[in-house]
C-alpha cells in the first residue's frame, strides 16, 4: 500500500506518518524530508517541532517500541503489515516518550489517521492496542534502570507494568540495545570499551535532543550584541564560555532567526568548533580543507584568517561543494576557492600547504542523536572499509604538508578504528611526522562526539 504517501495531511500526526512512510519504502534521510515538507506547507512552527519529535523519536526508538508493543498484540509481529506497524510506533511513542500529550488525544488522533487513509479495519484494532500501551506505561518517571524501565531522556526512565528488557545486571548490552534501540553489534562494540556508566551515558546521549548552538561571525558582529539583539525578539540564548558562540534556545527554523540574512552567524556545534581552531591558520598560510562540503569548517578557517591568504576547499561531490561558496557569499568571505577532486585521489592539488585540513567521511557514531537514520544504515563492515579510506586520504594530505606544516584529522566518530588506529598507521609510515596533540570527544551536553589529532611534519 502507498496511500500514506499520497493522501494529503491535515493534522500533525499525518504528515509524520507521512513521513515515517517515505522512510520505511524509500529509506530517504528524514531531515531532508521534514525541510521539503515543511518548506512546501504552511506548518506553524509548535507543529513542526511536535512534528519532527515524532519522526525522529520514532525512526530512534523503533526497537523499544516494538518491544512495548510485542505484549499487547496476539498475532506474531512478522504478520502485521508494515503501514500498520508505523502507526502503531507513532501513538505508542507518544504514550510512552511525551510527557505533554494526554493519552486521550494521542489514542484518538493516531486511530483517525487510519480512517484518513481509508483503513477502516485498523481503526478497532490500533484503539484497543494503543489502549492497553496506555493502561501498562506508568505516567510517573524513575530514575533507575531495569528489566521494566524505558529510558525517556534526562537520565529519567518510565516503568511498564511487565519485565520487556533484559535485566541490565545480568546483561547490560541486551538492555542498551532493546531499551535505548540501538543495534545489538554496535553495543556490544561499545561494550568492550566503555565501562557500565559510560554506556549508560552513551546511550543516553545518542537518544538526545540535540543543542543548538551557533558560532559568531565576529568580523560582522560580536557575541554579547547578537545576544541582546536576540533578546529584544524574545529569543532565548547563553554565550560559550570561551568561543565565540551562543547556545540557542527553541529556535525553530534556524534561517528565520535574526541576523541570519546578513551573515551574523554559521549553525555549528561545538565539537566542531574546535577543528578550525587547533588547526590555528595562520593569515599568510597556504591552507587546505580537504573533505570541505557543506563548507561550515572551511568558513570558520577563514573567519579565523579576517579572511586573509589563500584558502583551498575542495570536495568530490560537486552539488555539495557549491554549498561552500552559498556559505562563505553569506558570511561576507571572499578568500575560499573550491575545485572538485575524484574519489580516486588522482587530481589532488599539488601544494604544499602549511595547514591542512582533513575532515574525513566516517561512521558518524559521534552524531547519532543528530541523524536518526545513521544508527540502521551502519553495518560492522564499515569499520573495516572506512578506516581505509581515511588512511589514504590523511596519506594524501601529509604527502603535500610543507616541512613545519599542520595537518588536522577530524571525524565525527568515537570508534579507535576511525580514529586512533588511523593516526598510528600513517605515522608508521611517515618518520617526520609528530602528534602533537588530540582529543577524543563523546556525546553529551557539552557537544557531539568526534576526535581531532594535530600532527606537524618535521622541518629537516
Amino acid at each position: 500500500m502507498t496511500g500514506g504517501l499520497l493522501f494529503a495531511p491535515k493534522t500533525a500526526r499525518e504528515l509524520a506518518y507521512r513521513v515515517l512512510e517515505r522512510y520505511r519504502l524509500t529509506g530517504c534521510f528524514v531531515q531532508d524530508e521534514l525541510a521539503t515538507e515543511f518548506a512546501s506547507g504552511a506548518w506553524p512552527p509548535t507543529d513542526r517541532r511536535f512534528i519532527t519529535e515524532l519522526v525522529c523519536g520514532v525512526v530512534r526508538r523503533q526497537l523499544a517500541l516494538t518491544e512495548i508493543l510485542r505484549p499487547a498484540i496476539s498475532r506474531p509481529w512478522d504478520r502485521i503489515e508494515p503501514e500498520l506497524v508505523t502507526l502503531l510506533w507513532l501513538g505508542a511513542y507518544q504514550l510512552a516518550y511525551l510527557d505533554r500529550v494526554p493519552a486521550f488525544a494521542a489514542i484518538h488522533e493516531t486511530v483517525e489517521i487510519a480512517r484518513s487513509l481509508g483503513q477502516l479495519r485498523w481503526t478497532g484494532f490500533a484503539n484497543g492496542i494503543l489502549r492497553t500501551i496506555s493502561r501498562v506505561v506508568d505516567p510517573n518517571p524513575i530514575d533507575q534502570p531495569a528489566a521494566n524501565a524505558l529510558p525517556i531522556g534526562q537520565g529519567r526512565y518510565r516503568r511498564i507494568q511487565a519485565d520487556i528488557f533484559p535485566d541490565p545486571a545480568v546483561d547490560l548490552p541486551g538492555y542498551v540495545s532493546l531499551a535505548y534501540s540501538l543495534p545489538m553489534w554496535l553495543v556490544e562494540r561499545w561494550a568492550k570499551v566503555f565501562d557500565h556508566d559510560q554506556l549508560l551515558s552513551l546511550a543516553e546521549a545518542v537518544n538526545s535532543v540535540p543543542a543548538l548552538y551557533v558560532r559568531i561571525n565576529r568580523r560582522r558582529i560580536s557575541v554579547s550584541d547578537l545576544q541582546q539583539r536576540w533578546q529584544a525578539e524574545g529569543i532565548v540564548s547563553e554565550i560559550v564560555p570561551g568561543l565565540d558562540a551562543l547556545r540557542v534556545h527553541e529556535a525553530g527554523n534556524i534561517e528565520e532567526l535574526p541576523g541570519y540574512a546578513e551573515g551574523w552567524f554559521a549553525p555549528q556545534d561545538l565539537t566542531a568548533m574546535q577543528a578550525a581552531i587547533r588547526l590555528a591558520p595562520d593569515p599568510d598560510d597556504r591552507v587546505w580543507d580537504m573533505c570541505a562540503a557543506p563548507g561550515t569548517k572551511t568558513c570558520h578557517l577563514a573567519e579565523l584568517r579576517d579572511d586573509h591568504g589563500s584558502l583551498l576547499a575542495t570536495d568530490v561531490h560537486a552539488e555539495r561543494l557549491a554549498f561552500v561558496l552559498s556559505g562563505a557569499d553569506r558570511l561576507g568571505l571572499t578568500s575560499i576557492q573550491t575545485a572538485v577532486i575524484s574519489s580516486e585521489l588522482y587530481d589532488l592539488p599539488r601544494g604544499p600547504f602549511e595547514a591542512i585540513l582533513v575532515d574525513a567521511p566516517c561512521s558518524n557514531t559521534g552524531v547519532l542523536h543528530r541523524r536518526p537514520e545513521a544508527r540502521w544504515r551502519l553495518l560492522p563492515q564499515d569499520f573495516e572499509e572506512l578506516p581505509a579510506i581515511q588512511q589514504g586520504l590523511l596519506k594524501a594530505a601529509v604527502q603535500r604538508l610543507s616541512p613545519g606544516g599542520r595537518v588536522l584529522y577530524s571525524t565525527c566518530s568515537i570508534e579507535r578504528d576511525e580514529n586512533q588506529a588511523v593516526i598510528a598507521r600513517v605515522m608508521a609510515q611517515t618518520p617526520d611526522l609528530q602528534l602533537v596533540d588530540e582529543a577524543l570527544f563523546l556525546p553529551g551536553p557539552q557537544g557531539d562526539g568526534g576526535y581531532q589529532a594535530l600532527l606537524v611534519r618535521n622541518k629537516p
